[in-house]
Parts: C-alpha cells; structure tokens; sequence
C-alpha cells in the first residue's frame, strides 16, 4: 500500500512542536514540555514503519484475532491483547489515510453500508448526551471506532485485490484450528469431560461460548477453502483439518453454537432460494409473537425457575434434560436478565441507559422469582441478548437502526450471491450470508458483537461485502461494455 504522509509534513509538526514546546515553557516554568519535540522524533521511525507496512499489521491482526487474550490492567481498564493495540494502531493510519488520500476510499465512502454506520454512530453519539456516565459511553464509542476503522474501511481497501480473500480465510482459519487443536488434546487428559472444557481453551478464550462461537462461524469459511482448493493431497488435509473442527465444536459442549450450525445450514438452503427476505421475516414475526405472548397477563412469570433446583449439572445430559426442562441455571438467569432489560427498555426507550451501563443499574428492575443461584453476578456480565443489549444502553431507535443494518447485510449478501456471474465471488457471497446469520443467531443468547473475535468477524463481513459490491459493480460494467 502507498504511503500516506510526506516526511516533510512531520519535519514542519517537528519544528512547530519545538516552537510552542520552548513557549510553553517559559511560561509555565515546566520543563518537561521540551521532551515533546524529542518523543515525536523517537516515535517517527515507528509510526513510518506502520504507514508503509499498513498491509502486512493488517494481516497479522488477522491471524492473532484467533489467539488474542484478555488482560486487564487495571479493574476498570481492560484490552485484547495483541489484536485491540493493533487495531488502535492500524485506526491511525487509516485516519490519517483518509486525511491524505481521500480518492482512495471514494468508493468505500460511496456504499450505503458506510451510511448505515454513520447513522449508528450518530446515535451512539445522542444517547452518549443523555448517558448517566458519559465516560463509559464515551470509551465505548471509541473501542466501538478502532473496530471499524481497520475492518470495514481497510478491509474493503485491501480486498481490492481478488487473492486478499484466501488470504483472509487463511489466516483467520489456521490459527483457529491450531486453538482447536490444542483444546481437542488437553481435553482427552480430562476424558472430555463437560466441566474439563472450561480448563481447556485458555488463554484464547475466556469460555467455551466465545470459543465455539467463533468456530462455527469459521466452518463456513473452512469450507469455500475446501472448494476452491484444487490439489488432492491439499483437499484431503483441509478434509482433515475441517474433521477437527467438527470434533472441537462437538466436545465445546455449547447449545448456542449448534443451534447456530443449524441456522448457517437453514441460511445456505434461504440463500440459495432467495427467500433469505421472507425466512428473516418468518423469524422476526414468530420472535414478535412470542414476546407479546409472554407479556400478556404476565405470562412470563410462568417462567420462573424453582430457586432450589435451577444448578449447574456436571453432566452433559442431565445439563440439556435441565434445559429442556427450563431448570438450567444459565438459561435460568438469562430470562432473569431479559426480564430486567424489558423493564429498563421500558423505563427509557428512547436513548436507553448509556452505553457500558447495564451491569451498574438492572438488579432494581429485576423479578424475585426468576432469582438464581449466580444472579449475584460476579463476572460482571451483561443481558445476554445483544439487540436486547443495544435498545437497554441506546434505545429502542439504536435498536431498529442496528437491525437494520444487519438485515441490510445478510440481503446484500444474498443479492450479491445471485448477481454475479463469477463464482469465486458467488461462493464468497454465500460464505458471508450463512456466516452473517449464524452471528445473529448466536446474539440472540449472547453479547459477542462486543468481543474481539465475533465483533471482528461482523465488522470483518461487512468490510468484504463493500469490496464485492465494488467488484460486482466493475464486473457488471466490464459485462455492458
């Protein structure tokens, strides 16, 4: 990639820097303000090296996206380490990429996908106004900017290039199956026991929903590896590696996942069909029913947990007979959560609660009965339902502005699907569609659009989808004239 800043801009911010530095001095008899000039010296040789290697930080936050841990600093301040500094770091050059050579990303800014985020962050930036703690709304926007930044924008500057898409499978999916494989061994010494597994991925993942999350939303891409890949002893080693990550995503013990392996199978039948429209509508109605269903005359209260039998079950059948049974403690305190967070959305829709608030203002507006055995909530955890999350911190409108959006996606997907003519871009469509709607499904009983690896992979999709939009759209005018 070009670089994007002359040295001579640097050689005047220098020379300024001295200026006001020295000034600055004199009349505040603080003479540490001199070492300015000298860290912004010290720091050019780093932040050339960023801008002329913008390319190659971009894939290697790909491949530690995978491996990245949680480190916390301090109580209140925490990172994903090494992808969230290289996101900061790669934010900055795009920034300044934006700045300096804008026509590059003329037809970034052109897609209604950008539109659908600056209308996001708008909002996030009214309610950010109305928000309690506006530093904790505040943060939240800015982590929510080093996200999109590299993985929209840079992403669909880099997959300009057609061979930028096997890249990106790749390197995404090598250091996942590496984590799977790891997992899949320290298991066995445990007899893959179904408690054992929280012992077992660590330190990439913080538990087994994150893990299996993010492994079954790489099967799909797994699998256009698979059908692109030519060679025969390659296909029987990806053959290989796509069995192991069918045995991780078993031995992860994770409903939610499963379910969403069956939703990515129901979006591959939808999108091949084209009624991808008319499944999300089936599935918005039925949800839409049902919630006022259990609203009615308080028939949610028939929900309710009996206090003493609602344990965690050591054994995996007897976890998913509890389930089925409503007496799972962690399905048990999800409706305890999503009770609270009615109420809250109830008590202020339109710019909710402020972002980063749920956790410091729901136990008032929780119900006695749906109490649990861990509704004390030590890990600090949130509602559980992402677009339940969104409409408590943002409102109702940050709500139907995100869905929205990802509606938008998933048909962009479908409608990209059936318009090319190439199938290399066809096949890629459909990848992201099913990938895209496992994500939502997963949401639905998570928060993972706020982690690392699931919001990268989101923000990752909707990056590449802007890049087949520019690729359908040239093969379209290639195919006119």
């Amino acid at each position: 990639m070009p670089s994007i800043i002359y040295s001579k801009w640097f050689n005047w911010i220098a020379i300024g820097s001295f200026f006001l530095g020295g000034l600055w001095t004199l009349l505040t008899q603080e003479p540490y303000w001199l070492a300015i000039p000298f860290i912004l010296v010290l720091a050019y040789p780093l932040f050339q090296f960023v801008v002329t290697k913008t390319e190659q930080l971009y894939w290697l936050l790909l491949i530690v996206l995978p491996l990245s841990t949680e480190y916390n600093f301090t109580p209140s301040l925490g990172l994903d380490l090494p992808d969230e500094p290289l996101l900061i770091i790669l934010s900055i050059t795009v920034f300044a990429g934006i700045l300096y050579q804008p026509a590059q990303y003329k037809f970034i800014f052109a897609s209604p996908i950008i539109r659908w985020i600056i209308a996001l962050v708008i909002w996030m930036l009214i309610s950010l106004c109305y928000a309690p703690n506006q530093w904790l709304a505040l943060k939240f926007i800015l982590a929510k900017s080093w996200y999109i930044l590299p993985l929209v924008l840079l992403t669909a500057l880099i997959h300009q290039q057609s061979s930028n898409f096997k890249k990106t499978a790749l390197y995404l999916c090598v250091p996942m199956l590496i984590v799977v494989i790891q997992t899949l061994i320290r298991h066995a010494f445990y007899g893959f026991d179904f408690v054992a597994i929280k012992k077992t991925m660590g330190p990439f993942f913080r538990n087994h929903v994150n893990y299996s999350a993010m492994l079954v939303c790489l099967i799909p891409i797994g699998l256009l590896i698979h059908h692109f890949t030519h060679p025969l002893r390659t296909k029987k080693l990806i053959k290989i590696g796509l069995a192991i990550a069918f045995f991780g995503l078993f031995f992860a013990y994770s409903r939610g996942a499963w379910l969403a392996l069956l939703v990515g199978m129901i979006a591959y039948w939808s999108i091949k069909k084209n009624i991808l429209g008319k499944t999300i509508l089936i599935g918005m109605i039925t949800i839409f029913i049902a919630f006022v269903a259990l609203i009615n005359n308080n028939r949610f209260m028939r929900l309710a947990p009996e206090h003493d039998q609602t344990i965690f079950h050591e054994n995996f059948s007897e976890h998913l007979n509890a389930t089925i049974g409503l007496k799972d403690i962690s399905n048990a305190e999800r409706i305890h959560r999503w009770v609270a967070g009615v109420r809250m959305v109830a008590e202020k829709p339109w710019t909710g609660f402020g972002a980063n608030s749920f956790y410091n203002n729901y136990q008032p507006y929780t119900a006695a009965p749906f109490k649990t055995w861990v509704s004390n909530n030590p890990e600090h955890s949130t509602v559980h339902n992402y677009f339940l999350l969104i409409a408590i911190e943002q409102g109702i409108p940050a709500l139907l502005l995100f869905t929205g959006f990802f509606i938008y996606l998933l048909l962009l997907s479908q409608q990209l699907y059936h318009q090319f003519q190439n199938n290399y871009y066809r096949a890629i469509s459909l990848g992201l569609g099913i990938m895209l709607l496992m994500i939502a499904s997963l949401n639905f009983t998570s928060d993972l659009i706020e982690t690392d690896k699931i919001g990268g992979l989101f923000w990752l999709a909707a990056g590449i989808l802007i890049s087949l939009k520019h690729h359908q759209q040239i093969e379209k005018e290639a195919l006119a004239g």
